[in-house]
């Protein structure tokens, strides 16, 4: 006869098993989402049922197998192609994104080979996938013996930066840069927080180190709302790379500053505190009422408009414009892999029409005298040096004013060749990285 002491070890084992088969159920749900529907990643895990049921642990869980096979795809194809006599057929992707999240397990996440497997396999059986139970489970044996071998001479770089990625970056900065670019894509962002005031203080609270830019860099997890400070509006979450633009506009106190595309709202959040009187514009209300949110939690005083900045103009004309414009997202791919899943060279090329149009309108907005700063988080030549090189020709209407590394704190290697701010993900290394950001700046005349 069991014990109930042994019978209720055996419950809570059959529990653990069961969230952790959540987590990869879940997991399998967004990859589809991502790979198959084309969804951005965020908006398939806020769309996401199921991830709300878990635990907290398991939510971070799924994120994390959906993540590193969104990082390491190129790699885990080349494996499964090497496994497969044949390929899977598009009417067995479910199969393949099983396949996909077994082989993340077993050789990126430390993942027990028996565990990865027979998840995978249940996991295939609850699909309806059960006839294809053999194949999963000899490809996932097979890998859990020779993957480990075989993923030591792969070319991880290459293999998962899609093509016309690669011939970008390699036209843009060479194949060195390229290929640490693609090496500082395959991990995880650490979480960056701006904090305007008693900086060391929240260092400490939030175990965070400070560099040299001034962001507080946390490397440890935690749900960010729980963090301490961050109900109080202390500080907000934003990358390094990303908090250096506003500081491109100097002593902006008292001054009437424009933040046009604002939301989320980090840059808002730093105009603000800085003291300039701050209208933030976004064509949509859902961004808008979350900007309010934010700075409603921040305690800062902000003017909200919902418009098209490229058809909205301010009744008077405004000492500064800072315009971060909607983009390719390629320098964020560090905490978004799915960019490198869902972007297209052809979107690119309407991106930048749009960049274009969005900065003759901040051009409008401004006063003489005043200063533009146009910045995206983009690693793309079109996007950002291409469209600043082409201001650079107008003399009669602005007039370039170059970036020093003194308004970076001093990270020269952040300022290109024409004097604009270029930060690349494999900058900061020792410190974990940075978003891949372009900004530049113009004096109205």
């Amino acid at each position: 006869m069991r014990s109930r002491a042994c019978s209720g070890m055996t419950s809570f084992m059959n529990e653990s098993k069961i969230k952790k088969s959540s987590a990869r159920s879940v997991a399998l749900d967004l990859i589809a989402a991502v790979l198959q529907r084309k969804t951005p990643l965020d908006k398939a895990l806020a769309s996401n049922l199921d991830i709300a049921m878990l635990e907290h642990r398991d939510r971070n869980h799924a994120r994390a197998i959906t993540a590193m096979t969104l990082r390491r795809l190129g790699q885990i194809d080349a494996l499964i192609d090497k496994m497969l006599e044949r390929p899977l057929t598009r009417k067995n992707m479910g199969v393949k994104n099983i396949i996909r999240i077994g082989i993340v397990q077993l050789l990126f996440m430390n993942t027990a080979p028996h565990a990865a497997v027979n998840t995978s396999v249940q996991l295939a059986k609850n699909r309806g996938y059960g006839t294809h139970k053999k194949l999963i489970n000899a490809v996932l044996r097979r890998i859990s013996r020779e993957g480990k071998k075989i993923i030591k001479n792969q070319d991880e770089a290459r293999l998962n930066t899609p093509d016309w990625l690669w011939s970008a970056w390699i036209k843009a900065y060479g194949e060195k840069l390229c290929r640490n670019i693609a090496k500082a894509h395959l991990l995880e962002a650490p979480l960056d927080i701006t904090a305007p005031l008693n900086r060391a203080l929240w260092a400490e609270k939030l175990d965070a180190n400070i560099l040299s830019t001034g962001t507080l860099r946390r490397h440890s997890g935690g749900l960010v709302h729980d963090l301490p400070g961050f109900q109080d509006g202390a500080w907000w979450v934003q990358d390094a790379a990303a908090a250096l633009p506003v500081k491109l506009l100097g002593n902006i106190k008292n001054k009437h500053v424009i933040d046009l595309c604002a939301a989320p709202g980090g840059k808002t959040a730093q105009l603000a505190h800085a003291g300039a009187k701050v209208t933030a514009v976004d064509r949509s209300e859902k961004r808008i009422e979350q900007l309010r949110e934010n700075m409603a939690r921040l305690k800062l005083d902000v003017e909200f408009i919902t418009a098209d900045a490229t058809q909205w103009h301010p009744e008077n004309r405004v000492y500064a414009v800072l315009l971060d414009a909607p983009c390719s997202s390629t320098g964020t791919i560090r905490r978004h892999p799915d960019v490198m899943q869902l972007k297209r060279p052809e979107e690119v090329l309407k991106l930048v029409s749009v960049q274009k149009r969005l900065l003759e309108a901040a051009i409008k907005m401004v006063q003489p005298g005043g200063l533009i700063v146009f910045c995206l988080c983009s690693l793309e030549l079109e996007e950002g040096p291409a469209i600043a090189r082409s201001l650079k020709n107008r003399p009669k209407l602005i007039k370039h004013v170059a970036i020093t590394p003194k308004e970076v704190s001093g990270c020269k290697e952040f300022i290109n060749d024409d004097g604009d701010l270029r930060t690349l993900p494999c900058h900061f290394s020792k410190h974990g990285g940075i978003d891949g950001f372009f900004a530049t700046r113009f004096q109205k005349l």
